[in-house]
C-alpha cells in the first residue's frame, strides 16, 4: 500500500504541470518512479501486485497518446459524422450497417485482446467499469487515448490493447475525410464486456 500511495502522488504532481513542460514533467516522473521503484524492491518488500502496478503506471506515461487533452479543434465526434471509420471486414455496406459493424468490430477487438488475468488478479467482489476515449485520425490511424480513473493495471492493459488495433479507412464528413472522437465502455471482472458509446460532448 505504501508504494500505491507514492507513485499516485507522484502521478498526481505530475498532472498538475503545466502543458509547456509536459514532456519534461513525464521524463522527471519515470525518473522518480524508478528510483522508488528500485529503492523498494532493494528492501524486500514490493509485492508482485504493487511491481504490476507500478509497471503498468510506468507504460501509461511512457507515451503521450496515453495522456490525451482534448480541445474543441482536435476532431469530429463519433455521433456527429456522416460516415464512421470503417474496420477490415466492414466494407461495402450502407451506412447504419458501416457503424453497427465499427461497434461490434471493436468490441471484439478488444475483448479478444484483452489479458483477462490482469482483471482477475485484482479479486473485485463485482466488475467495474471505466470510460476510454481514442481518436481515429483522418489517416484510420488511433491516436489520442484516455482512459478515465481506474486501477492502473487497467489502465495499462486497455491502453495496450489500443495500440494493436488496426488502420481503418477513416471517418468521412461532408465528403471529406476527418478525425473522430469515439468513446467506449469497459467493463472488467471476472469476465471483459465492452460498449461503444455515442457521447454527447467531448470528455474533460
Amino acid at each position: 500500500m505504501v508504494i500505491l500511495t507514492i507513485f499516485t502522488m507522484l502521478l498526481c504532481f505530475s498532472c498538475k504541470e503545466e502543458s509547456n513542460t509536459l514532456q519534461t514533467t513525464e521524463s522527471d516522473l519515470m525518473t522518480k518512479i524508478n528510483a522508488v521503484q528500485e529503492q523498494v524492491m532493494a528492501q524486500g518488500n514490493m509485492s508482485e501486485a504493487e511491481e504490476q502496478a507500478l509497471l503498468g503506471l510506468c507504460s501509461i506515461i511512457s507515451q503521450e497518446d496515453g495522456m490525451a487533452v482534448y480541445t474543441s479543434d482536435d476532431s469530429i465526434i463519433l455521433k456527429d459524422v456522416d460516415s464512421a471509420p470503417v474496420f477490415n471486414g466492414c466494407e461495402a455496406r450502407s451506412k447504419e450497417e458501416t457503424r453497427a459493424c465499427f461497434d461490434d468490430k471493436i468490441a471484439t477487438f478488444i475483448k479478444r485482446e484483452f489479458n483477462m488475468k490482469v482483471s482477475k488478479d485484482l479479486n473485485l467482489s463485482e466488475p467495474k467499469q471505466v470510460d476510454v476515449f481514442f481518436i481515429i485520425d483522418d489517416s484510420g490511424n488511433l491516436t489520442g487515448m484516455k482512459v478515465r480513473n481506474c486501477e492502473v493495471t487497467i489502465q495499462a492493459e486497455i491502453l495496450r490493447v489500443l495500440r494493436k488495433m488496426p488502420i481503418m479507412k477513416p471517418a468521412v464528413h461532408n465528403g471529406k475525410s476527418v478525425s473522430v472522437l469515439c468513446s467506449i465502455v469497459v467493463t472488467y471482472g471476472n469476465e471483459i464486456k465492452v460498449d461503444v458509446v455515442y457521447i454527447p460532448e467531448r470528455p474533460e
